[in-house]
């Protein structure tokens, strides 16, 4: 059975649905996670990270709804609960209430590490699905994060 919308057959698409689905989950957390950070980070950090945490975190807003509605495209639904994206998440919940700034800053260089590893996985299977259309969706989001994660991997000194 072929998707009437866009000519990809369910047997190819079952599995870009269900890592489009495990990326929504785990961009849920990330997402929240870069809020908490943008909300509590003090020190004298604060004005370069404070505008930083925002740009990323509205940059993964664009992103979780991005992901949505391709889901949506390829003829499947999107994962819509906050168990969901707890339940299927690799990324995990913390308390960014007193974490440092550092802290802060690596906790998100791990979470987006999680990402890209997640976007690669992706791409070889868009790829075999033959699904240009999410392949160079989920590749920008990658680039987005790959500069991102030199940045903040210079600002903790870990270039």
């Amino acid at each position: 059975m072929e998707s009437k919308s866009i000519n990809l057959e369910e047997k190819q698409i079952r599995p870009v649905v269900d890592h489009l689905n495990d990326l929504l989950a785990n961009y849920h957390l990330y997402y929240q996670k870069t809020r908490g950070c943008h909300w509590n980070v003090k020190g004298a950090s604060f004005f370069t990270l404070h505008l930083k945490f925002e740009e990323l975190y509205t940059e993964a807003l664009t992103t979780i709804d991005e992901l949505a509605e391709r889901i949506l495209t390829l003829g499947k639904a999107p994962y819509s609960t906050f168990g969901d994206y707890i339940r299927t998440s690799k990324i995990q919940e913390v308390n960014t209430i007193g974490m440092k700034d550092t802290e802060m800053v690596k906790a998100l260089i791990a979470d987006m590490s999680t990402l890209i590893e997640m976007e690669r996985v992706l791409l070889e299977i868009t790829s075999g699905a033959g699904d240009d259309g999410t392949n160079d969706m989920i590749n920008r989001f990658m680039q987005f994060k790959e500069k991102n994660t030199w940045m903040l991997r210079s600002f903790v000194n870990e270039d």
